[in-house]
Formats: structure tokens, sequence, C-alpha cells
């Protein structure tokens, strides 16, 4: 089992930033790759980037490719996602999560296995 816990979230400005964090616990050593999604009121799940565990290599949405940038430190067991240039649009919970393996695409929110609680992004116009 692994265990996710997100924190960072909050309130900000269009064109401030923001860091999350998610802390990961238990079988890290199954991990395969870890990402972070989002959900707005009413919308789908949004898968936003991945990081592979081991090896570090990212992946980004087209809409958010540039503006957000994934990072983990497995010293620490921890995944970031520092997110800069927000626009409102970029309001809604936000999650990170966590897969064993690749059997679905990456932006696939069903493939994941784990998942945090989420945590609230506000961005203020």
């Amino acid at each position: 089992q692994v265990q996710l816990v997100e924190s960072g979230g909050g309130l900000v400005q269009a064109g401030g930033s923001l860091g999350l964090s998610c802390t990961v616990s238990g079988r890290t050593v199954a991990i395969y790759n870890m990402a972070w999604f989002r959900q707005a009121p009413g919308k789908e799940r949004e898968f936003l980037t991945a990081i592979r565990w081991n090896s570090g290599y990212t992946y980004y949405a087209d809409s958010v490719k540039g503006r957000f940038t994934i990072s983990r430190d497995n010293a620490k067991n921890a995944v970031y996602l520092q997110m800069d240039s927000l626009k409102p649009e970029d309001t809604a919970v936000y999650y990170c999560a966590a897969r064993s393996s690749p059997v679905y695409s990456l932006n696939y929110p069903k493939g994941y296995d784990y998942w945090g609680q989420g945590t609230q992004v506000t961005v203020t116009s």
C-alpha cells in the first residue's frame, strides 16, 4: 500500500505562483510513476503532469507546459508541483496520484492505484 498526502494549496492572484507537495509513504518500491491531476467543479479529472519514480523523466499536458514543473525527491519520498503564471482557470482541487504499472495511458485517471485527499487551489483575477 502507498499513502499520499498533499499540501500547499491556497489562494493566489492571477499571475502568481504556488507550490504543492505530495508526501509519499508505504511501499514506495512499487511505484512506477507519480502524477498530478486536478478537478474543477462540474468537470472531469484532468491530467497535468507525471514523473517516473526511478528515472525522473517528466511528462506534461499541453495546458500546463511551460508554467508548471513537477519534481521529486526520492530521499524525502516527496513529489512537488511548482505552478507559475497562474490563471483563474487553474482553480481546482489538485490531486497527486501514484501507479504501480503502466497498463493504461499516462493521463488516464483510472489507471492510478493511489490518490491523495486533494488540496484546493483558487486563483483570483
